[in-house]
């Protein structure tokens, strides 16, 4: 059994059907399933704004006000990547091709909820789910890894040159002023050229967009 539970979102109405689900899920032997449910679209709706941790949504299409589609269209402005399997009591393909459009990720009938194939598709869409989030991050890293890059080799072009004679000009002055406070300030400087050019090094030859906390929601590149 996974160690991490699947976080459901039920949405039906029928207090005793969601009672039949939540009952099948816990008795799935190759994952562990955490049942919130919601008797209509409105609180549905709430606590996919509320709850964060919610894996995917488990949509009957008989609700009282909004209809299942209807909700689903509210959560898809709301998260548009949430998983949704849309449950309804028999097959309506008219039913299935307009959930399907709205980006559902499945469609099943309620005679399936006592059947592996409930729980194998939950566990399915869940785990797509999570590889596009995986991929979709390391695209992201990816693309901000080159864009630091090309940052880092414009401002290298702009910088080396005044780093240089800096360098040549505390040479200089430590070669005049032989004074024990001159030579440890120029020394100082001269330290804190070597290191700033030990860090635009390690810019230029960066390989992985790695970064750390710094303060709240600031985050800075590892160095290290």
């Amino acid at each position: 059994m996974s160690s991490n539970p699947i976080n459901v979102l039920l949405v039906d109405d029928n207090a005793d059907a969601a009672k039949l689900v939540e009952s099948y899920l816990n008795r799935v032997e190759t994952a562990s399933f955490l049942v919130v449910s919601k008797p209509d679209g409105p609180s549905a709706i709430r606590e996919v704004e509320s709850n964060k941790n919610i894996d995917v949504v488990i949509m009957d299409y008989f609700l009282p006000g909004m209809n299942g589609l209807e909700v689903t269209k509210r959560l898809r402005e709301k998260n548009k990547q949430l998983p949704i399997v849309f449950l309804t009591v028999k097959k309506d393909m008219n039913l299935a091709v307009e959930a399907l459009r709205l980006g559902v990720s499945d469609y099943l009938i309620k005679e399936d909820i006592t059947s592996p194939v409930f729980p194998n598709a939950i566990q399915s869409v869940v785990a797509k789910q999570k590889l596009y989030r995986e991929v979709t991050e390391l695209d992201i890293r990816k693309r901000r890894l080159e864009a630091m890059q090309e940052f880092v080799v414009s401002i290298t072009k702009e910088i080396t040159a005044p780093l240089e004679e800096m360098r040549v000009a505390v040479g200089h002055m430590l070669e005049r002023d032989q004074s024990d406070k001159a030579a440890k300030y120029l020394s100082l400087i001269k330290e804190n050229l070597d290191r700033l050019e030990t860090k635009m090094e390690k810019l230029k030859n960066l390989k992985e967009d790695k970064t750390v906390q710094y303060i709240r929601d600031i985050k800075m590149i590892d160095l290290s």
